[in-house]
């Protein structure tokens, strides 16, 4: 369990209160490295009760006489594609760092993934890259944000192919079709290709959701591909959140279209910056994005071990 005093719980589900926690821990890391180290689809995951295939692994220390024990890291472990090794995030407490709670905790992920891990270091801040070394670990994934001002946006007017027309999302009433064309446009990814309508359902509810930055091309009366899009409202950025376009729909200018339609949308909201995330790897998307006026702002890596 660690040094005497360190106590490590690993559950299939978060209480309220300790999510509370946890979300707290996550948003003070946060201020200190600038970005979350837990993302998005880990947040939602704290909330709601038991969600398949995922662990939470919460480390305490003992507190002052009043508080009892003290949160001071958390992990998290998805084992849900059937393919590739369980993936992990973790936050340690900017004030309760280099006492070796990350790597005690690193340790329970790796034990609890059967030594079959991957593991992200958004940011790729210098701790995390030498925690995953002490681990063991090795880098093998470099996802990108790139971004690039709206303020003086001056993009052709967006061309579709013949017969596409462009609508916005209706809650529930295309729900099975987006998740239908999302998993077929991101078969390869599974982290955006698995989601469910349960996930779809949490991103609804979220407070920075709004349909009418949601926008689905369609032929024939078919959804072919869409681009979803994202108010950071607190950080004054819009974020290209996810476009997707249908296997067998691509290579006819669809997904160019339907990026400067949202960034379009964006800067008329008055935001003053676009942002987006994109495999490194991907050279085709990066240099359409290059082009289209993004650039490298910083690189979250993942690390897996080699067994």
């Amino acid at each position: 369990m660690g040094r005497v005093g360190r106590r490590i719980q690993v559950v299939d589900e978060v209480a309220p209160k300790t999510a509370a926690a946890v979300v707290d821990l996550i948003e003070r890391a946060a201020r200190t490295d600038g970005q979350p180290a837990v993302s998005e689809q880990g947040r939602l995951q704290l909330r709601g009760g038991r969600r398949p295939g995922v662990r939470h692994v919460l480390v305490y220390v003992p507190g002052d006489e009043t508080e009892g024990e003290e949160l001071v890291a958390y992990g998290q472990l998805e084992d849900t594609d059937p393919v590739e090794a369980p993936a992990a995030e973790l936050v340690v407490h900017p004030g309760h760092r280099g006492r070796g709670h990350g790597r005690a905790l690193g340790s329970e992920l790796l034990e609890q993934s059967g030594r079959r891990l991957r593991i992200w270091a958004h940011g790729g801040h210098p701790a995390a890259r030498h925690l995953a070394q002490t681990l063991g670990l090795t880098m093998f994934r470099e996802l990108r944000q790139m971004r690039r001002p709206l303020t003086d946006l001056e993009l052709p007017e967006p061309v579709f192919p013949e017969g596409v027309s462009v609508r916005t999302f209706q809650p529930g009433t295309d729900d099975e079709a987006w998740l239908e064309v999302n998993a077929e446009a991101f078969a390869h990814h599974p982290e955006q290709g698995s989601l469910i309508q349960r996930d779809l359902d949490d991103r609804k509810a979220a407070s920075w959701f709004d349909p009418k930055g949601f926008f689905l091309a369609e032929k024939d009366g078919r959804l072919i591909g869409f681009h979803w899009t994202k108010v950071h409202a607190d950080e004054g950025l819009g974020e290209v959140y996810v476009l997707g376009v249908r296997p067998g729909a691509q290579g006819g200018g669809l997904g160019k279209a339907l990026t400067s339609v949202g960034l379009r949308h964006l800067a008329a909201q008055g935001l003053p910056t676009a942002m987006l995330y994109v495999d490194a790897d991907n050279a085709a998307a990066v240099s359409v994005y290059e082009r289209m006026g993004f650039a490298t702002h910083e690189t979250d890596l993942m690390y897996r071990s080699e067994t």
